[in-house]
């Protein structure tokens, strides 16, 4: 930001992947189509400032990924045996998650404890179906504001539909419910937000609109 206005330092800063897109806190980075400098990952590592840690750049897990999914069954293989994945994008960690990607827009949004899907048999079939996904934990991840900040724009710019918090029963759990409730107070939108605990093994102990 210089003066005020987002501009292009230097083009062999780009590597053209655009996981930075949905970072720029005023929304003014896009990609185009052009000729340009080949990008120089030297340079990028001597424009970084000593006390800051290189940047996770060029990292294929953080593309934004719209997938269809495929219950179609690989031939032999017994029906009783195959639970379809209900993943409609990738990535799904909510770090990664860019707040304007297409998928999101107008959706139902499962925002999901880490823990859920290894404690719920269900996870896919009961909860995931139908909506796209944001995995997170109040405990152990950090940068929260981040999390408010993308929860909020979901919900004004992406304006997603519902947004449903699926937690496990122990206390850490409760802060994924307090980061969604922040969110919707910050946003100028109002969505209907479903909190859903789960216990250590999977049933489901209670399930509420707030």
């Amino acid at each position: 930001m210089i003066n005020g206005k987002a501009v292009l330092v230097n083009e062999i800063y780009c590597d053209g992947l655009g996981a930075c897109i949905g970072e720029c806190p005023v929304g003014a980075i896009t990609l185009e189509e052009r000729e340009a400098e080949s990008f120089s990952e030297e340079a990028v590592i001597k424009n970084i400032s000593p006390k800051e840690e290189p940047l996770p750049c060029g990292c294929p897990g953080s593309m934004m990924r719209e997938i269809k999914p495929d219950h179609t069954m690989a031939s032999g293989v017994t029906a009783a045996y195959v639970q379809p994945s209900e993943l409609r994008q990738f990535p799904v960690q909510l770090h990664l998650l860019n707040p304007r990607a297409g998928f999101l827009k107008g959706a139902n949004l499962l925002l999901a404890a880490d823990c859920t899907a290894f404690a719920s048999g269900e996870f896919h079939s009961r909860f995931l179906k139908g909506n796209m996904l944001a995995i997170a934990c109040p405990k152990l991840d950090g940068e929260i504001q981040s999390y408010i900040a993308k929860l909020t724009e979901m919900i004004d710019v992406a304006q997603i539909d519902t947004l449903t918090v699926l937690i496990m029963e122990v206390p850490c759990c409760g802060g994924l419910t307090n980061l969604a409730e922040i969110a919707r107070e910050q946003a100028k939108r109002h969505i209907p937000i479903k909190i859903i605990v789960i216990s250590l093994n999977g049933e489901v102990l209670s399930e509420k609109w707030i």
